[in-house]
């Protein structure tokens, strides 16, 4: 049974953003990080305009540090910034402002959080060639405050109707939702993020263990797969709970550090488990929302 939201009374409000400079976190001995292993790296990390790395590829192997596909956008003001990374929402139309881009469109695919607090934007590649950091970017934001006529105990974080829609969600014989993943996050791999704000940011897949990564068949997601967090709570921060479950999509790729990996933003949670992640393959934006 397909499942009814409140989406026709949602608001539909501007926020805009600025690409922002590569920048990296200010930990001690940077520009170096070290890896899970103590080897110190250099590596580019969040922001910019990244040409060659797009939804839909390997969310691993590449040389950088929890690299943002596309185009992140920022607010220097913080306040500013915290209602961009907010209100912003998976699924949102995004258009470029200035530059020789101007009126070019895109979608939000993801945010990430502590450190960067970004919005990230899917581009085409020919657009991204003309982009330049500090254009301006206005998002239609709409999703805030969507909820599920029939299932108040799940809460929806940064999902636009738009994705919901794309997603085909249903009702299944045991009233939960059924939502379709690639794959399911055990709490054991959820290391960065966790006790931070699930209103925006991410959540990240430990990766240091490649076998415990394998075994869990998390070693194939690409950037934009939609997956689920087992035993996790995100109704108001990231922490483990018996039985809660998550729905998210990988928005940043892996990272050589410890405690991190491919970042997840959150789209939806259930303290109670009221979601059924269904195993589907091929669960990703480049299919839902990025196609048309």
């Amino acid at each position: 049974m397909a499942v009814q939201s409140n989406a026709d009374r949602l608001v539909s409000v501007s926020v805009q953003g600025s690409i922002a400079p590569p920048q990296m976190p200010p930990l001690p001995a940077m520009p170096y990080a070290f890896s899970a292993e103590g080897q110190p790296f250099l590596l580019p990390a969040y922001g910019s305009i990244v040409y060659n790395v797009s939804v839909g590829d390997s969310a691993y192997g590449w040389l950088a540090d929890c690299v943002h596909p596309s185009v992140s956008v920022k607010v220097e003001d913080a306040n500013g910034n915290r209602g961009l990374n907010t209100l912003a929402c998976v699924g949102n139309p995004v258009m470029v402002m200035t530059g020789n881009a101007q009126r070019a469109r895109g979608v939000v695919t993801g945010k990430s959080g502590r450190f960067s607090e970004h919005v990230i934007i899917h581009f085409e590649q020919d657009i991204r060639e003309q982009l330049a950091i500090g254009d301006k970017i206005v998002i239609r934001a709409k999703g805030v405050g969507l909820e599920f006529d029939d299932h108040p105990d799940v809460m929806l974080k940064s999902c636009s109707p738009e994705l919901i829609d794309a997603l085909e969600i249903t009702t299944n014989d045991a009233g939960k939702l059924s939502v379709p993943v690639v794959g399911s996050v055990p709490a054991h791999l959820l290391g960065a993020g966790a006790g931070l704000t699930s209103e925006g940011g991410s959540i990240h897949i430990q990766t240091a263990d490649r076998a415990a990564l394998q075994d869990a068949k998390l070693d194939q997601l690409r950037l934009g797969d939609v997956v689920a967090l087992a035993d996790y709570d995100s109704s108001w921060n990231h922490g483990y709970l018996r039985n809660a479950v998550g729905i998210g999509v990988i928005a940043q790729g892996d990272s050589p550090r410890a405690g991190y990996g491919p970042g997840i933003t959150l789209l939806m949670t259930s303290a109670s488990g009221g979601i059924a992640p269904m195993i589907t393959p091929g669960v990703n934006l480049t299919d839902l929302i990025l196609s048309a």
